[in-house]
């Protein structure tokens, strides 16, 4: 049995952050860093209705497929992802999709006939996962998420590569690294990635799986290139009404 984190709840008895309770949340989530696109996600969902909003935390919970499923935005980083995942947990969530935006890296990740990257597993290129279990223990998204994906990515006729992310921690790191004292460690680790063939660079990707794999849950996470596109949320939602299906067919 996965070993569950501690609840800590508010004076109204939600979850500390995301101040939503059991009952308030899906099984299904999607994982948006940014709360203002729950909104626009929230509106492919059937009946959605806003559950909470506090800080970089906004859920709405909605349905597809009969099936009750949320979206909750996560914020900028590890740190605020982890506390949304264990949170959501709590509410009785089993299944995220991140859904957000990412960087290129390899050669390969700048055709352009791609609209963004489908997440197989990510690197610990953070700190808050060392926190949880050591290095050495690999940020792996769940299988049948990324079927999904990738199966939905096909139905949809939307082009989506598939790979590896580098989740990082410091945006100017990546964008600005000559303004560091480490630049020539940071340049030296960004030519490791583009040489290894990694896809996409972004911040949340390595700890949502790894929270979600020690706590026995599943999850996976689909990117676009740039700016945030409808492709990308449909794909999500796609892949999630699969998800809903396998489930009740018990597969």
């Amino acid at each position: 049995m996965a070993i569950q984190s501690k609840e800590v709840l508010n004076e109204k008895g939600q979850q500390y952050h995301i101040c939503c309770k059991k009952g308030e949340v899906g099984k299904y989530v999607l994982l948006p860093g940014d709360p203002f696109r729950t909104d626009k996600i929230a509106q492919y969902f059937d009946n959605p209705k806003l559950v909470a909003h506090n800080r970089e935390h906004k859920t709405w919970t909605g349905y597809l497929n009969g099936e009750m499923v949320s979206v909750t935005s996560t914020g900028m980083g590890g740190p605020s992802a982890a506390i949304a995942v264990e949170e959501l947990i709590h509410c009785g969530a089993e299944v995220f999709i991140r859904v957000g935006t990412c960087g290129r890296i390899c050669p390969e990740s700048y055709d352009e006939k791609w609209d963004g990257c489908i997440v197989t597993g990510a690197i610990r290129d953070e700190g808050t996962t060392v926190h949880y279990i050591p290095i050495e223990y690999p940020a792996i998204a769940d299988n049948d998420i990324v079927n999904a994906l990738e199966a939905a990515t096909k139905k949809l006729g939307y082009p989506f590569a598939k790979g590896i992310a580098q989740s990082k921690d410091s945006f100017y790191g990546q964008h600005d690294p000559d303004s560091h004292p480490d630049a020539a460690r940071l340049h030296a680790r960004w030519e490791a990635w583009e040489k290894a063939g990694v896809m996409a660079s972004e911040m949340e990707c390595s700890t949502v799986f790894v929270v979600s794999q020690i706590r026995g849950c599943k999850a996976g996470a689909i990117m676009a290139y740039g700016s945030m596109n409808d492709h990308t949320i449909e794909i999500a939602c796609e892949a999630i009404k699969m998800l809903i299906e396998q489930d009740k067919e018990g597969k």
